[in-house]
């Protein structure tokens, strides 16, 4: 089209595209916005714009998604107004962004830089894909200042640092007219490293890394709560004073000067990432007069009690001011007994087991634990997490685990897999088990439960995903004597002699149990208090309503929250050298630069899924003029990690079998995901294969570089070795403690091999399904139906194997006595709705 054609269009016919940008420009509230454009309007006799159409174009502003510039343009269009007159508008008021929204400049962006909230010292990355009627060139800016050696569609910070923070945009050269892309916001969080793994969540999934903390000041001092979570798109902020949205504070730093006696109260701040929402901890804030304590010295009489009434800085503060020491009066832990609880340290151990050997396939443990890694690392847990283990890599873990617990630590175990309860004692499963299994193949509970009491922790959680059926084909009555301790939570997703449930749908979803409870787990509540909420949340769930019920066993006396703070105590010896361990064993490699003789240059970086799954992502940084096209492929990995040839180096993470990592790892690079690194026996060794096309050969050339990173993450733990067969048969004499190799598998015994007749029992998976449809589907409960339940035959179940029974545990009319021990008699039971 010619300008004259284009100039002589009326504005209501423009582009879509064009008119979203140019109302974008104009919303602006500035000296250039559509106030001085409406005003040139009303002064101009060829249109009418009065003060009333510019009062209800302003109420625009009120409306989801409401732009006062389109309603003024549609006014303008109504009357006539062609691209010509806009034109001669914009050009007085010298707006040339608004300007460009007009011309047509053969530039289209096809991708859009994204804001993210990231940490210091990762890699960034902010891309802006855009084509052209000829040969396009890019340049980027922060704010208004060129970002030097910018002129590439990726603007990389590797790393990125704080001082990076800020707001970024593409300028899109094609001739002689050029375009924008939107602004991106880039925030950079300072946080400092902790053990476990830190790695950028994916799409929609923020995670909280600062967090408020609790505060008691005097009246007219300042408030300062600051709040920081990483995720793409930007979070959005919206702080809390007592449950009541506080007007105007959007930001991740809240702050109140002069403090009055009604700022006092309890804050928490919303965190909101496209549909997903998410909490931080809730604070105390308390705004005192002074202490006005009268100190003992000759002719002074202190008042004990109200000294214990401030808080302990105040104490001190008081020390200082009159250079008396209280010594003899407070203790440290009386100080600390005015507060909540707290834990010397907080260790978490998530296992989830969806890929069985000789038994059905489960999908949601992989979702499961990696959603709960994400949210008990916001709490300040050491995680690791594990997918897919094997009985000697389950006990393995498991002694890990207890090697970091000691006085005062808070002990979380999650485990989401087949299950089965036996007697009153909970058994899991791993992925290597016969068919049939019993508890020789498997780990108890409750066993694990003993060892950590021995301990001393402080808190001892247990939140078993798993069903609860009973294991006929396993008779072994279990010996295990607990103390009676009032520190353990039993969390059990569902109710005994029943199933638990996953949600099926066309893509990964969670499991019932952590749909619900990764919604409340952040919540500053009394354990036992948050697990009621999830069970009343449960309780409300159609499709599982009467088939599961989250049942809650308790010997908690005491407050305390997996929100409580960590104040470290004395460490011993080993203690310090267990944790050293742990923390070097949750470290990512180190990014590789390669340098190839033919002067190719090629960047190497690491992700983490799980404690055990690594991602290696590798980029072209520098590639010769004289190249047309040059790849890299890595080749001959290690035979025990087992790595299908034909998911490695791929250009996205989800042809790699990794769908939770998307969107957090950078574009344009080869993709290798290594699932189960704890089977390593020794370093991670490997080949780089560079395949190069020059522009003045046919054939292609070939480099190979062997590369080695170490043992990363949990491969230094060395899972795989051997079981100790007498670590704890003094303390837990069971063929099924934790650490302890059963001595014979039951599929020997020939008691298994009967051909009697089949008892039925559940479907093949027996975590029911729970199927979400796609949409356009029209009735059930609230957009999802339930399938699958049937009871058949293991002769119906199991291919290649028609008259073994699966070890799945059966349905059965017999009724059989509760054998449990005095000790877990004595936990409180919760009647569930």
């Amino acid at each position: 089209m010619s300008d004259m054609n284009e100039n002589s269009l009326n504005i209501n016919f423009l582009k879509e595209s064009a008119l979203k940008r140019l109302c974008e420009s104009l919303d602006k509230a500035n000296n250039k916005g559509w106030r001085k454009l409406g005003e040139m309007v009303k002064n101009d006799k060829r249109f009418k714009m009065s003060v009333d159409d510019m009062d209800m174009c302003s109420l625009k502003v009120l409306e989801v998604d409401g732009s006062p510039s389109r309603a003024m343009l549609k006014l303008m269009g109504d009357q006539g107004c062609v691209v010509g007159d806009l034109t001669e508008f914009l050009q007085k008021m010298g707006h040339t962004d608004a300007l460009q929204c007009l011309k047509p400049s053969g530039i289209q962006i096809l991708v859009q830089p994204q804001s993210a909230a990231v940490i210091a010292g990762h890699n960034l990355r902010l891309s802006c894909c855009a084509v052209g009627s000829s040969p396009i060139q890019f340049q980027w800016f922060r704010k208004t200042e060129e970002v030097p050696h910018s002129s590439s569609p990726d603007l990389v910070f590797s790393p990125v640092q704080v001082k990076d923070a800020g707001f970024y945009i593409c300028r899109v050269n094609c001739g002689n007219t050029c375009v924008f892309s939107h602004w991106a916001q880039v925030d950079v969080l300072d946080v400092p490293p902790k053990c476990g793994l830190v790695s950028q969540p994916s799409d929609g999934r923020p995670r909280v890394l600062i967090q408020p903390h609790p505060q008691r000041l005097f009246v007219g001092d300042s408030l300062f709560l600051e709040c920081g979570a990483i995720g793409r798109p930007i979070p959005q902020y919206q702080w809390y004073r007592n449950g009541i949205p506080i007007k105007k504070a959007t930001k991740r730093k809240y702050s109140v000067q002069g403090l009055m006696p009604e700022h006092q109260g309890r804050y928490r701040c919303e965190i909101c990432c496209n549909s997903e929402r998410t909490w931080s901890n809730e604070v105390d804030v308390v705004v005192e007069s002074p202490c006005h304590s009268e100190m003992k010295t000759p002719g002074i009489s202190i008042h004990i009690s109200e000294a214990m009434e401030c808080s302990e800085e105040l104490v001190w503060q008081n020390k200082r001011r009159f250079k008396i020491l209280f010594d003899d009066f407070l203790t440290s832990e009386q100080y600390y007994s005015l507060e909540k609880p707290y834990a010397t340290d907080k260790v978490a151990l998530l296992i989830g087991n969806l890929t069985y050997r000789n038994h059905p396939q489960l999908k949601a443990p992989m979702v499961d634990v990696y959603d709960l890694t994400n949210l008990l690392r916001q709490l300040n847990f050491k995680v690791v997490s594990l997918l897919d283990l094997t009985e000697s890599e389950m006990r393995n873990a498991v002694e890990e685990f207890l090697s970091l617990l000691h006085k005062g630590v808070y002990g979380l175990l999650y485990y989401a897999g087949h299950g089965y309860e036996n007697f009153g004692h909970s058994f899991m499963v791993p992925v290597d088990a016969p068919n049939p299994y019993r508890s020789a193949n498997c780990l108890c509970v409750q066993s694990i439960l003993k060892l950590m009491q021995e301990k001393e922790t402080g808190l001892n959680v247990f939140l078993l995903d798993m069903c609860r059926k009973r294991n006929l084909h396993d008779d072994v009555m279990p010996n295990v004597m607990l103390k009676v301790t009032a520190n353990i939570v039993f969390g059990y997703a569902t109710c005994q002699d029943a199933e638990a449930f996953e949600l099926s749908s066309s893509g990964f979803t969670n499991g019932v149990f952590i749909k619900f409870l990764k919604g409340r787990l952040l919540e500053d509540e009394k354990i036992t208090v948050l697990l009621d909420s999830v069970a009343e949340d449960m309780g409300q769930f159609d499709p599982t309503k009467g088939k599961q019920a989250l049942e809650i066993r308790s010997s908690l006396s005491e407050r305390r929250s997996l929100t409580d703070p960590i104040r470290p105590g004395e460490y011993s010896h080993p203690a310090q050298a267990h944790n050293l361990h742990w923390c070097k064993a949750h470290e990512l490699p180190e990014s590789k630069i390669l340098d190839f003789e033919c002067g190719v240059q090629i960047k190497m970086d690491f992700a983490a899924e799980f404690s055990n799954v690594l991602v290696i992502y590798t980029s072209i940084v520098k590639k010769p003029e004289e190249m047309a096209s040059c790849q890299a492929h890595i080749t001959n990995l290690p035979l025990e990690l087992d790595v299908d040839p034909k998911l490695m180096n791929k250009e996205t993470l989800e042809e790699t079998g990794s769908f939770l990592l998307t969107g957090s790892l950078p574009q344009h690079c080869l993709y290798t995901r290594l699932s189960s690194i704890q089977k390593l026996r020794d370093e991670l060794a490997f080949t780089v294969c560079l395949q190069v096309q020059f522009n003045s050969l046919e054939d292609l050339v070939q480099w190979n570089m062997d590369v080695n990173i170490g043992k990363p993450l949990t491969a230094k733990l060395e899972l795989n070795r051997p079981t100790r067969k007498n670590s704890c048969q003094l303390t837990c004499p069971m063929p099924h403690s934790p650490s302890t190799s059963p001595s014979h598998s039951p599929s020997s015994d020939r008691r298994f091999h009967s051909h009697g007749p089949c008892f039925p029992q559940l479907h093949a998976n027996p975590y029911l399904n729970v199927c979400e449809p796609l949409c356009g589907a029209i009735g059930g409960h609230g957009g999802f139906k339930m399938c699958g339940g049937d009871y058949t035959y293991p002769c119906d179940n199991v291919p290649g194997s028609p008259s073994t029974p699966l070890s799945i545990p059966i349905e059965t009319t017999d009724d059989v006595d509760d054998m449990q021990n005095e000790f877990m008699n004595s936990l409180q039971f919760y009647n569930n709705p």
